[in-house]
């Protein structure tokens, strides 16, 4: 189909076997996007399923699809951060594919962006509501740890949407990790750069079609859990050395 001009906003999608969801997900964005100058970058990143085959079909549905493909995939993050490379927007957002986060949630944290004073400056981020017990307490000792060793406020770590200025991705994007620690890059490095950080509340309903790629019990949060830490040591110590780090 005919495609938009350049667009002021680029929404990243990864999805990754996520072709139960696909055709309910891009139904929802395009009644929240209609004629808006908005673009929806899907990422299939190295999917098993049909999820490439059927992103395909989509793509000649709608005109604001922008669409990348990853043949193997090289993580959460990886497929995120290819995404935002090739999203054309001045602002730029990423979220979840599953439907967990309404993508009308994308949209109203773009007004809010909007009405900011200076949008170069804001990072904004949802803060999950009605999420089981478990996770919340998962979130908790999560955050908790991070912000005491990192030393800022990192809470609901793993929140979507995250919606910032290409600024502010231009000035990360060569550390980022490629994998799950992704969310915590990035909202470290809104604090450390005194962006002001936003928090606006987004429902959190539990998925309808498939499961999640790494949250399947006890045993994967652990496995989270330890990557994290290990991640956060590293991080520690490489921003040390980083001009950013010293800013």
């Amino acid at each position: 189909m005919t495609r938009m001009n350049k667009p002021d906003f680029s929404i990243v999608v990864p999805c990754y076997n996520e072709a139960e969801n696909l055709t309910s997900l891009l139904e929802r964005f395009s009644k929240v996007i209609a004629d808006k100058n908005i673009e929806l970058v899907l990422v299939n990143n190295g999917s098993t399923d049909n999820s490439a085959a059927l992103l395909k079909k989509l793509d000649l549905q709608y005109n604001f699809i922008h669409l990348v493909n990853i043949e193997i995939n090289q993580g959460y993050g990886h497929g995120i951060l290819t995404g935002l490379r090739q999203a054309e927007g001045d602002v730029l957002s990423w979220t979840h594919a599953d439907l967990q986060t309404d993508p009308q949630d994308v949209i109203d944290g773009y007004n809010l962006l909007l009405k900011q004073p200076s949008i170069k400056s804001c990072y904004l981020k949802g803060d999950r509501k009605g999420r089981p017990l478990m996770d919340q307490f998962f979130t908790f000792g999560m955050s908790l740890f991070e912000t005491v060793f990192l030393k800022h406020v990192l809470w609901d770590i793993n929140a979507q949407p995250n919606i910032f200025h290409r600024s502010f991705f231009d000035k990360w994007q060569s550390l980022a990790p490629n994998d799950f620690s992704l969310d915590l890059y990035v909202l470290y490095m809104a604090k450390h750069l005194k962006l002001k950080v936003l928090r606006f509340a987004v429902m959190f309903p539990e998925r309808i079609h498939g499961c999640s790629s790494w949250n399947t019990g006890f045993e994967s949060k652990w496995k989270f859990i330890k990557r994290t830490i290990t991640f956060s040591f590293s991080l520690k110590k490489e921003l040390k050395n980083d001009p950013l780090y010293r800013s």
